[in-house]
């Protein structure tokens, strides 16, 4: 893993964060090595418990783009069309 904070919202419970960097980490194994496209989407709808809003979404994924240079829009979008068991995002670095 590359050396960059995860972004996070200081409110939440620990376990809210817990289950952000969860998603945080899919995505980079998406990008890096292929994660089960069902996993990820699991993993993405907990994430949506934690945040709901869509505009709260968008910014928090641009501030992972900035750090870590993987979208979590485009991951979110091959998943939802993916009909592979993997799902393996082409990275930017």
């Amino acid at each position: 893993m590359e050396d960059y904070q995860y972004p996070l919202d200081l409110d939440w419970q620990t376990a809210e964060m817990v289950t952000v960097i969860d998603l945080w980490q899919a995505v980079e194994l998406a990008y890096e090595k292929g994660i089960e496209n069902e996993l990820f989407l699991m993993k993405y709808q907990k994430f949506k418990r934690v945040v709901p809003s869509i505009g709260e979404e968008k910014k928090l994924g641009r501030e992972f783009e900035g750090e870590s240079g993987y979208s979590l829009y485009r991951t979110v979008q091959a998943a939802k069309k993916n009909s592979q068991k993997i799902l393996r995002m082409k990275g930017t670095r």
